[in-house]
């Protein structure tokens, strides 16, 4: 069973309790497909706009043994606010140099809810 870490949006905590990404993760659907089901050892936010901490809090999560980190999918798709993060990518590159190829960097947990 893979170990997981997922960073989320801060602006969303008071939003959403993350109950989509660790069924995702549990069951290995969504981005965890090719994991299968999924341990989560860490779920942070990003720290706040424009998120910079979340290079460093990758690195804690891998620190604390996460074999796969994952951006939520309310920074690269917008729930439950309706719009993606807009430094999603710049994370996502910084997360991806500063950990290597050691380390998978998903851009998603689950997709976008059905309107």
């Amino acid at each position: 069973m893979a170990k997981v870490g997922i960073i989320r949006c801060r602006q969303t905590e008071d939003l959403c309790g993350g109950t989509s990404d660790f069924a995702f993760a549990a069951k290995g659907k969504g981005a965890f497909e090719p994991f299968g089901a999924c341990e989560v050892v860490g779920f942070v936010s990003c720290g706040g706009c424009p998120g910079k901490r979340a290079v460093a809090r990758a690195q804690m999560l891998k620190d604390r043994g996460a074999e796969v980190v994952v951006l939520a999918s309310c920074i690269t798709l917008g729930t439950p606010l309706g719009f993606p993060c807009p430094h999603k990518d710049l994370m996502l590159a910084a997360i991806r140099r500063k950990l290597g190829d050691a380390v998978p960097v998903l851009d998603y947990t689950h997709p976008a809810p059905k309107k």
